[in-house]
């Protein structure tokens, strides 16, 4: 179950600082491209509109979420489990060996004492990365983190819209090449996942939520880094109608998952492609899981 935040934290006024305000208006959401996963229901394309709203420049970073847990007395639910998911390359030998592997996706471990402070478990520390994307948070913790700053987590749709850069149907989120130039856009695996990583892009986990630049609204990083919760209930069954501020199912079992992560490769899983998407379990965490916050527009419909 959620932990409710405290009330002293709901009254907090949104603090709007750092944040972009998008036009809104129509756009073509979803691809119909044959790269990408039809299980995923990343089709049809359709029509969405939007009304304005604001957005987060950057995802949530570890100095932002402690300064709500220090606020608020928050605690994450991976602290209350008393464990959560790390990429077993980044363990020490002793404790990859004694922490359980997923059998379908072995390189995932499951780490006691691994939280948003102790990102690879017992002994790791925040030093050094005051400024990379908070992990280790639910979809529980992002919600409760975005009622106390008094945003809300996107829509699936907000979240492409602004992903996207006001440009319609382009692959990523700069463009239709990955490495335009040479030059690296996203923070993502590259080599032989999931045994090597020749680091091209400078990172072998997190990197600063700034790392890299941003779109053409602004936003940094919205493709790789840090896979980002959306408000949505998943689903794969989509209108083809024009969808006027659309907030996906009113119920489900997991919630939809956007941008990819420094996990991703071509190999098997490309979804730092602006259309591709995913989902996880409400109450599911791991070492490549953060989010971003949206804000209504004064004077604008809300869009959820």
């Amino acid at each position: 179950m959620p932990q409710p935040v405290p009330l002293v934290a709901r009254a907090r006024v949104s603090d709007r600082t750092g944040m972009v305000q998008l036009p809104g208006g129509t756009f073509r959401m979803g691809t119909d491209d044959s790269s990408g996963f039809a299980a995923d229901g990343e089709g049809p394309i359709r029509e969405v509109e939007l009304d304005p709203f604001l957005i987060d420049r950057f995802a949530v970073s570890n100095d932002d979420f402690a300064a709500f847990v220090e606020a608020s007395g928050y605690v994450t639910e991976a602290e209350r489990y008393g464990w959560s998911y790390v990429f077993a390359g980044f363990l020490a030998s002793e404790l990859r060996r004694i922490s359980p592997r997923l059998e379908a996706t072995p390189w995932w471990a499951g780490v006691e004492g691994a939280q948003w402070r102790s990102p690879e478990g017992p002994g790791s520390t925040l030093q050094g990365r005051a400024d990379h994307p908070v992990v280790h948070v639910s979809w529980d913790d992002a919600q409760a983190y975005a009622q106390w700053a008094g945003k809300r987590l996107p829509t699936e749709a907000q979240w492409e819209y602004a992903a996207r850069g006001g440009h319609e149907q382009r692959r990523y989120s700069w463009g239709e090449e990955l490495t335009p130039g040479g030059a690296h856009m996203a923070n993502i695996w590259q080599g032989r996942f999931p045994v090597k990583n020749t680091l091209d892009d400078g990172f072998a986990g997190t990197a600063p939520v700034d790392a890299f630049p941003p779109n053409d609204y602004r936003l940094h990083n919205m493709a790789g880094n840090v896979w980002e919760w959306c408000a949505d209930w998943w689903t794969t069954d989509h209108d083809t109608a024009v969808q006027q501020n659309p907030p996906g199912p009113s119920t489900g079992s997991a919630k939809v998952m956007r941008g990819g992560s420094y996990l991703c490769h071509e190999s098997y899983c490309n979804r730092y492609r602006v259309a591709a998407r995913t989902s996880n379990t409400i109450g599911s965490a791991g070492g490549n899981l953060g989010f971003r916050c949206v804000a209504d527009v004064f004077g604008s419909q809300r869009a959820t």
